[in-house]
């Protein structure tokens, strides 16, 4: 992880500056710099305002300075509405009179081409050697909508945030800021600051997250970021926020752009850097989201509601075939939709009418209307039962008058009872005419209002989805690994990793021809035959494997045949030798892979072998730590799970031992750090225990 860019100090500069500098101010209408002047005055900006445009004396009734020379020293933010090639000297101005920060509008640098990349490059140098915190360039600044400042010439909606938890923005792209701000505030949600980021020069998504955490005004922090600059750096902060309560919803875009590579041998590659970004920071507490409703949806439950624990959700609901449409889109996204347990069900049976079955969802039929009490008399029992994680409310809206009969008591009944875990409201009627004062009492309630369960139940789902991965507390294995980088061929990488608890075939590394029938002999014909070397990680491909050699005059004849074979595909390839094992039997195949990327660390592959790891993409990431029972769950997920639990007369296979080999290969990566890939493919489960027939590690 680098160290922080800035501190908290600084960055408040900018989010909360005293005093202002307009660089290229204006009094244009559309101007950059009229735009940011009529905002900042807009939002009630109560500190100083300097104005600089060496063209003009005044601009309205504020004088206008000729020169940044002219500017008092430490001024907290100045804004430059100039063009591009006027940033960096301009920036250097500023330096020099110890401005504590910037916000650049201007585009061309990053993004366009080498002399852009260069003039970045300088821009970063000087806003560093100064200490200035600089957003952007090529962004839409900021807005504080708890201090009144707006370094922005785009009108930011939204209220003053008063006394109200609100929703820290930070986001690369200055438009869906803008627009995550808009859907925010149409829901009756307060927003601390939004920063637009742009290019990040010199201070990062991850800067201004770390100021976050620690703001007082910010409960939950909604992100739009298309790539982390320090991907190590936002795991810890991700950590940090998760043990201070403080939920973080990321919409990272790319999810096809990162797709999956597929290669031979490394497993690592089949899986893009999205797949890998998600795991490792849902393993952080990160809830990530795949589209800008989502976001806004599951920040209006985390707001509102509070985190939401993972566990079992429950549906209060009015209609049989919606009951049927529930369970199938929850089974669907992994929403579990638990039993109630003894004394649940009994309350509930006590609750309602014999012609209601108690299940879940419960479908209340229409009895509310002629029965209010029943609200009461089940969400009573569904609040006190501590397995229940969350309750969603499912109502019938249809037109004002019946909408009106159900939320007074649904409204008394919230209020009057204890609320501990998150209780959200969803209409099943998008587009009925519902009273908005009612759905105004409920999120005073603090109880989020969706128009549609689906959307509710997405939301649960994400959020549930997070929070700090547990460990197994077991100890990091670190490997002696041999001298210089590249591929360690297969017998060395087998005989590092069994020092890690995985289990490989009998076997014997052979130089010549003679130690390998005394292996032969050793292990017990029939035998495979492999060719070794640290640039033949391709076996196959070079004619560098042979099953089933019966005998020493076959293994004889397939030595010759193999060193003949390698030397057509790579002539002068130098072979170590030779790998003799014992003929496996057929069993499960799984494909097991273990990857440091280089941006987020350890992770690891598995799937099952053949065509659902490479055509199907039948594929888990796991994190690497997690404890055995977390595995066995990420194991059951596959989509050909049940080949595991025995298929058309095929025994059922030990999948905790699958799950060992998924955790030794954790604890090698976790203590290796020099290790950048492991492949084990395949790995054969069988009824008791599970065997990887091939391994390479690569450093």
């Amino acid at each position: 992880m680098k160290p922080a860019r800035f501190t908290t100090a600084q960055v408040r500069r900018l989010l909360s500056p005293r005093s202002v500098a307009i660089v290229g101010a204006s009094d244009k209408p559309g101007a950059l710099g009229a735009s940011c002047l009529q905002n900042l005055l807009d939002r009630g900006f109560s500190g100083d305002i300097h104005l600089i445009n060496p063209n003009r004396d005044r601009i309205g009734d504020r004088p206008c300075l000729k020169s940044i020379d002219d500017l008092p020293e430490g001024v907290d933010a100045a804004v430059l509405a100039i063009p591009g090639p006027a940033v960096l000297a301009t920036v250097e101005a500023l330096a020099k009179r110890k401005v504590g920060s910037a916000v650049i509008f201007s585009a061309g640098f990053g993004e366009g081409g080498e002399e852009g990349k260069a003039a970045q490059r300088a821009l970063a140098r000087i806003a560093h050697e100064a200490g200035m915190v600089v957003e952007g360039p090529n962004c839409l600044g900021l807005t504080n909508l708890v201090d009144g400042v707006a370094l922005s010439f785009i009108e930011m909606p939204g209220d003053p945030l008063g006394g109200r938890p609100g929703v820290g923005i930070v986001s690369q792209s200055g438009a869906m800021a803008v627009v995550l701000a808009t859907t925010l505030h149409a829901k009756g949600l307060g927003v601390s600051v939004s920063v637009s980021t742009g290019n990040e020069a010199a201070s990062g998504a991850e800067d201004y997250i770390d100021y976050l955490i620690d703001d007082p005004h910010t409960q939950v922090i909604a992100l739009i970021i298309e790539q982390f600059r320090d991907a190590g750096r936002f795991l810890e902060l991700a950590r940090r926020a998760a043990q201070a309560g403080k939920p973080i919803v990321l919409l990272h875009p790319g999810r096809s752009a990162a797709a999956r590579e597929s290669a031979a041998t490394h497993t690592g590659a089949m899986a893009g850097d999205w797949d890998v970004m998600r795991v490792k920071v849902t393993a952080a507490g990160v809830t990530v989201v795949e589209n800008l409703e989502e976001l806004g949806d599951a920040t209006d439950i985390a707001l509102r509601a509070g985190r939401v624990p993972a566990g079992g959700t429950v549906v209060l609901a009015e209609s049989g075939a919606f009951k049927a449409l529930t369970l199938d889109l929850c089974d669907g996204i992994g929403l579990p939709l638990p039993r109630f347990g003894a004394e649940t069900h009994a309350a509930l049976r006590a609750a309602m009418p014999d012609f209601i079955e108690v299940s879940n969802p419960l479908d209340l039929t229409a009895q509310a209307l002629v029965d209010p009490g029943i609200y009461r008399r089940t969400l009573e029992p569904l609040l006190a039962d501590p397995a229940i994680s969350s309750i969603v409310i499912a109502i019938i809206q249809t037109e004002p008058k019946t909408a009106m009969r159900k939320f007074p008591p649904i409204l008394e009944t919230l209020s009057g009872l204890e609320r501990t875990k998150p209780v959200i409201y969803a209409g099943l009627d998008e587009g009925a005419e519902v009273p908005a004062e009612p759905i105004a009492e409920l999120r005073r309630m603090g109880v989020p209002y969706f128009p549609t369960a689906d959307r509710a139940f997405r939301a649960i789902a994400r959020l549930a989805g997070a929070g700090i991965a547990a460990t197994d507390g077991q100890a990091p294995v670190a490997l002696d690994l041999p001298v210089g980088g590249g591929a360690i061929p297969e017998y060395r990488s087998k005989a590092l990793l069994a020092e890690a608890g995985i289990s490989f075939p009998r076997g014997r590394f052979a130089a010549t021809l003679a130690e390998g029938k005394a292996a032969a002999a050793e292990v017990g014909y029939p035998v495979v035959l492999k060719a070794q070397a640290a640039a033949l990680s391709h076996k196959s491909d070079a004619g560098g494997v042979k099953l089933n050699i019966a005998d020493d005059a076959a293994l004889e004849a397939a030595w010759t045949a193999m060193e003949a074979s390698v030397e057509a595909y790579s002539p002068g390839l130098k072979l170590d030798g030779m790998l003799i094992e014992g003929m496996g039997e057929r069993g499960l195949e799984f494909i097991i892979g273990a990857r440091n990327d280089a941006d987020w660390g350890p992770v690891i592959l598995v799937g099952f072998g053949g065509v659902q790891a490479e055509v199907l993409k039948d594929v888990r990431l796991i994190e690497p730590g997690l404890p055995h029972d977390a595995i066995v769950a990420e194991l059951r997920k596959l989509k050909s799970a049940a080949l595991m639990d025995g298929w058309r007369g095929s025994p059922a296979v030990d999948v905790d031992a699958v799950a060992g080999v998924v955790t030794a290969l954790g604890r090698v990566l976790m203590g290796t750090p020099g290790i950048r890939e492991i492949d084990l493919n395949p790995v054969v489960a069988y009824p008791k225990g599970a065997v990887a027939l091939d391994a390479l590690i690569y450093t």
